[in-house]
């Protein structure tokens, strides 16, 4: 396995999905991330997350300031959603879209809602629309140009455009365009899945090659990519080997350092494969996984564990840091990612889990220098 030339660490921007941003500097040995649904920022704020918040730059700007606000008051000199920088330039480009943007692209109705992420229509490709399909050409694409627009916005904005897209991975978009029937096709009909799978890789690197030149132009330099395998525990594993671990490779070998999001699944069956994969910078998993044998398959990445939002308003502080002190010993240093925190998990619980994060830290130190 192809050491990465730094490590990627999760990044939740202020109502966005949990994404990757790279590492800098030395990092905490069980560093906590934070981040909240939509809903939760329009129970206390009454923002609108629907259409607007993710076509109109202007508006998810004086979104952006009010959120930040906002944790700032509750969890003071915390790095939550980034708000232990300043204000300039801001992340306006996170959370878009949310995880639609591929589908988008491929004419996929995105469906809006005030209190949630963007969610995609059922309309799915037939086998005829399967056979023939190719990658959409970005330059006459009406998604990916608003895309653009707003990114121009953002640059004359901000000066320099911040921030990330969820460009998912093959699987997740392929059950986007293809609905349940793609576990089928990859079972029955796996050469019906070729072109699909294909032409999602071709849009994801192309996509982001456009959107990378255009932000070193403005002074951001992103070199690199994750691979969102949320649905990756529906297929086994030599499936996943055949199928779909070729086209991550090749994703992975086209960009400098990748990263491996495998939501809060146990990801045992997987980790084979994904070491196989060069410059793997980060990987996640959830608890279940063999945290001791990821830490042996990944020793250059940042590891992270997702730690679900149910186990962070159902059990105690007691219980959460019992599992932090086991998180620590067997796989950190690492990350903890507390994502999609709802409204109504009080906020004395989340300053527990950064306090118990604090103080594991404070044992075991803090870990680097990293490389890069």
């Amino acid at each position: 396995m192809e050491s990465p030339p730094y490590q990627l660490i999760s990044y939740i921007a202020p109502s966005a999905p949990a994404t990757r941003r790279p590492a800098e500097g030395r990092l905490a040995f069980l560093r906590p991330e934070i981040g909240f649904t939509p809903n939760w920022y329009r129970t206390h704020l009454r923002i609108d997350f629907g259409e607007r918040w993710h076509a109109d730059p202007a508006y998810r700007r004086e979104t952006v300031l009010a959120m930040r606000a906002e944790l700032r008051k509750r969890f003071p000199g915390s790095p939550i959603g980034g708000i232990d920088k300043d204000n300039s330039p801001l992340d306006l480009l996170t959370g878009v879209q949310g995880g639609c943007l591929v589908a988008a692209i491929f004419g996929v109705p995105i469906l809006y809602a005030p209190d949630s992420w963007p969610t995609c229509a059922p309309r799915f490709l037939t086998d005829e629309e399967l056979a023939s399909i190719k990658p959409p050409d970005l330059d006459k694409n009406p998604a990916f140009q608003a895309l653009m627009s707003q990114v121009e916005w953002i640059a004359e904005s901000e000066g320099r455009v911040e921030g990330f897209i969820n460009w998912q991975g093959i699987l997740n978009n392929a059950q986007r365009l293809r609905g349940q029937q793609i576990f089928i096709d990859m079972v029955e009909s796996p050469d019906l899945c070729r072109p699909l799978f294909g032409a999602i890789r071709d849009t994801i690197l192309e996509g982001t090659r456009r959107l990378r030149d255009f932000q070193r132009r403005t002074g951001a330099d992103y070199r690199f990519l994750t691979l969102s395998n949320c649905l990756v525990n529906l297929v086994s594993p030599r499936q996943y080997h055949e199928r779909l671990l070729p086209y991550d490779r090749e994703i992975a070998e086209a960009t400098d350092c990748i990263g491996v999001h495998n939501c809060a699944w146990n990801a045992n069956p997987y980790l084979s494969d994904y070491a196989r994969l060069p410059r793997v910078g980060y990987v996640d998993m959830g608890m279940d996984s063999d945290l001791k044998r990821a830490r042996e398959l990944f020793p250059q990445a940042r590891r992270a564990i997702m730690y679900t939002p149910m186990d962070v308003e159902n059990k105690t502080l007691a219980e959460i840091s019992r599992d932090l002190e086991r998180i620590a010993a067997d796989y950190g240093p690492c990350d903890l990612v507390c994502a999609d925190i709802e409204a109504g998990t009080p906020d004395s619980k989340v300053l527990g889990i950064l306090g118990a994060c604090a103080e594991i830290s404070a044992r075991h130190g803090r870990t680097g220098p990293l490389r890069g």
